[in-house]
């Protein structure tokens, strides 16, 4: 029998697809632009995957030792095995000055340079002109990249140094009081002698990283091995969490060099995975609607070729070979076109200075882009899935008792969902509402022929009575075809919901959080270049805080698994808070800031953990250091000034560069609404994730777009025997245009209001659980959402019919 099947099946799919090619053309569409989302996407994360910091100031030296660049927390979920949990650190781990010692007595070492890194200040000329910064090291530490002299000589004494070529200085010239007595070659940098280096460094005991150079002819392999057991032996840690020391090789040397390239990655990676889980869901709600609805056209065709012999096992074969055809060419063009879009928007990134961390190098191998083949063809299977569904016997919607408790059951999931939004904060509030928008448009999906009849019934009077022949036309084929306006319906709920979620989370955010920090910034007079020591001796001024921002690790569990957070930090002076930042203490007091020790907690986040004043809370500083701290107060600006608030003196000796950002400064001639920058702390790689998921975010508005268009094209593609009988029948070209109108109106108005409903129950779980109110979007954007939703169901309903006139 089955030699007889195959041939059938062919025969089957050949003749529908030549016979159908209008209609599987709204499928190639979806299937080729959800190719190129995906393609770009996997080539995206690949490229992020390989990515590593680069290599510059330790090229020259085989293997380097620093102190462990990350966070590790380990515990044990419920019912589950043991878990570790990592996050990147951003300050710098230093380590004990013994393993200069410890490392040169190496076999095979020709020597072992300590490297100590700083950065030099030169006052800026001119009034309110920025001081200028140069990276400082020491001249011995040069010779790791290596970095050779130019013109001039090495530095001998304190007053001396070499400064980079880069930094367009000349022999002879002062530079941040210094004399340059030589240049060298390499990018702007001030070199000064051994001893300056490790006093300007400011900490004594501690070196910043080792550069071992290699005897002629010790492999790397050998040398780094001799190192890694030296190092064992001596059990020596880095001085901050107790960690062994790290001995890095190859790509791995340049971590040490730019510690925000490691940190930035993860979260790149991250976010598109999150964002390819999205994609993946919409382009599932969008292939199952479009090939649904192309299949349904064909119900009579169906029904024919069953009572002629055919079984429904032959005509799903047929179906599913004739969609893997049109897929198949679809997902390869889709793939081919990934390329080009993700080497467009990688080479945006990096030549939109500061939005890529410095040294973070995100390579991308020939070989890499055969990931979007595979991504091809993951399309193709899930398109094909998609017909086992879609291509079953045709039945009345009112007979589909188990569809509809599948949508109800859907509805009431992303209620759920929603209302668990509210009590959570931070990603997992966004987590929650995101997964209640996608239940919601599933459930609606599933339920929308029922959902377009009862639209109807609440217009069909109108319809009939005001609407004249075209009313009534338009009222009789909703209530004979409600499934056929169902499938046009979810599109636009989808586009709708979809807009209104994406661009409404960040508005309500971007909002709630200005209003906080202009309500924070009380100062006004802000200054960068000094400290506010020196500030508070200047006349007239009554308070001055140094800025310190930094970041912390929070460590903690959800849903029983671990979990690591690293949020950003402020580092302030208490004393001097008074008329210069005021972050809305509910309890407690900020005065017990000014001993170390000490926190001051966000509302939403002492919630989160259960704390209150004279709690302790667990942290992990930026260089790793765990430190328990008591909480003296909790304030409701959180999300201005971020959910910690340390001591400077706590917070300083573990940065990299303890120096303020800026002083706030509160003076006696204070005038209300002074022009101060307000204080607003943001999120590690916000401006890369804001750049990514911007881009994405309008790629899938674009699919969804696309989804609304074809869908509604397809739907008048198979309407042409139903317009064409109207005219027969005495339908006017009029009539017929007008009715087209209604209908047009009826899924405009319907899909909008169903979008906002769908969008507005997690929107507003969301706005309440991170910001205490209501969502919020700018009317412009309300109107684009809506203008581009009105245009494109206006064009879906109207080109297949002018088509058919023309």
């Amino acid at each position: 029998m089955k030699p007889l099947v195959n041939p059938a099946v062919r025969l089957l799919a050949t003749r529908s697809l030549r016979a159908h090619r209008k209609a599987w053309a709204a499928v190639f569409a979806a299937v080729a632009v959800t190719s190129v989302l995906l393609g770009a996407l996997a080539l995206a994360a690949g490229s992020a995957g390989l990515g590593h910091a680069r290599v510059e100031r330790y090229a020259a030296a085989p293997v380097v030792v620093a102190g462990d660049q990350e966070v590790r927390w380990t515990t044990k979920p419920w019912g589950s095995e043991t878990q570790t949990q990592s996050a990147g650190l951003t300050e710098r781990v230093r380590i004990p000055s013994a393993t200069v010692d410890v490392v040169r007595a190496v076999p095979g070492v020709r020597a072992a340079v300590p490297d100590h890194t700083f950065v030099v200040r030169e006052p800026g000329t001119g009034a309110g002109a920025e001081p200028k910064t140069y990276p400082g090291r020491s001249w011995e530490a040069a010779r790791l990249a290596p970095y050779r002299l130019a013109d001039g000589r090495e530095p001998r004494g304190a007053g001396e140094a070499v400064m980079g070529s880069g930094a367009g200085a000349r022999v002879g010239d002062t530079v941040a009081g210094r004399k340059v007595v030589g240049l060298a070659d390499g990018p702007a940098a001030l070199y000064v002698t051994a001893a300056e280096a490790r006093k300007l460094a400011g900490h004594p005991g501690s070196v910043d990283a080792v550069g071992v150079l290699a005897e002629p002819g010790v492999p790397v392999d050998t040398l780094h091995a001799r190192v890694r057991a030296a190092l064992d032996a001596a059990g020596l840690k880095d001085t901050a969490s107790g960690q062994p020391l790290r001995a890095l090789t190859g790509d791995g040397r340049g971590g040490p060099e730019h510690l925000a390239a490691a940190p930035a990655r993860m979260e790149l990676l991250q976010l598109l995975a999150a964002v390819s889980g999205t994609v993946v869901l919409v382009a599932v709600l969008v292939l199952a609607s479009l090939v649904a609805q192309a299949l349904q056209q064909r119900s009579g065709e169906r029904e024919l070729l069953l009572s002629v012999g055919a079984t429904a096992r032959q005509i799903r074969a047929s179906a599913g070979r004739e969609v893997t055809r049109v897929a198949g060419l679809a997902a390869l063009c889709g793939a081919v076109a990934a390329v080009p879009v993700f080497l467009g928007l990688w080479s945006a990134l990096r030549d939109r200075t500061g939005v890529v961390p410095e040294g973070l190098e995100l390579p991308s191998p020939p070989w890499l882009f055969a990931a979007s083949l595979v991504i091809a063809a993951v399309v193709v299977g899930i398109t094909r899935l998609v017909v086992l569904f879609a291509a079953r016997r045709p039945g009345r919607p009112g007979k589909g008792g188990v569809r509809r408790v599948v949508g109800i059951g859907l509805i009431l999931l992303g209620v759920a969902s929603a209302v668990t939004a509210t009590a959570q904060g931070g990603e997992a509030a966004g987590a929650a509402a995101g997964a209640a928008t996608v239940t919601l448009v599933a459930g609606c999906a599933v339920l929308g022929p029922w959902i377009a009849g009862a639209a109807m019934k609440v217009l069909d009077l109108p319809f009939r009575r005001l609407g004249g022949a075209p009313g009534r036309l338009t009222a009789a084929g909703a209530n004979a075809h409600s499934r056929r306006l169902g499938a046009a319906l979810v599109p636009v709920v989808l586009v709708t919901a979809f807009a209104l979620v994406q661009l409404s989370a960040g508005t309500t955010m971007g909002r709630a959080a200005d209003e906080q920090a202009r309500a924070a910034t009380t100062a006004d007079l802000a200054l960068t270049g000094t400290t506010a020591e020196r500030v508070r001796q200047l006349p007239g001024v009554d308070a001055a805080t140094d800025v310190l921002r930094s970041s912390v690790v929070l460590a903690r569990t959800e849903a029983g698994a671990p979990r690591l957070d690293r949020l950003p930090v402020l580092g302030v002076d208490a004393a001097g808070l008074a008329g210069t930042l005021d972050p809305g203490v509910v309890a407690g007091d900020l005065a017990g800031l000014a001993r170390t020790g000490t926190v001051a907690v966000g509302a939403d986040m002492a919630d989160s953990l259960d704390v209150r004043p004279g709690s302790t809370v667990e942290l992990r500083l930026g260089d790793g250091t765990p430190e328990r701290l008591r909480v003296v107060a909790v304030y409701e600006r959180s999300l201005a000034l971020g959910e910690f608030l340390l001591p400077k003196a706590e917070l300083a000796p573990h940065m990299s560069d303890p120096y303020p950002v800026r002083v706030l400064a509160s003076t006696a001639g204070a005038t209300a609404g002074s022009p101060v920058q307000p204080e607003q702390v943001s999120p590690p790689g916000a401006e890369l994730n804001g750049i990514v998921s911007a881009v994405i975010v309008s790629a899938i508005g674009g699919l969804t777009l696309l989804s609304v268009l074809s869908t509604l094209t397809l739907i008048g593609a198979g309407r042409r025997g139903e317009l064409h009988l109207l005219g027969q029948v005495g339908a006017s070209a009029g009539q017929l245009r007008r009715m087209l109108g209604l209908e047009a109106g009826f899924l405009t108005a319907t899909g909008l209001l169903l979008g906002v409903v769908v969008a507005a129950l997690p929107l507003t779980a969301f706005a309440w659980a991170l910001t205490g109110g209501l969502p919020y979007l700018p009317p412009e954007q309300a109107a684009l959402i809506a203008g581009t939703v009105v245009v494109t169901v206006v064009a879906g309903v109207f080109l297949p019919s002018r088509r058919q006139r023309a």
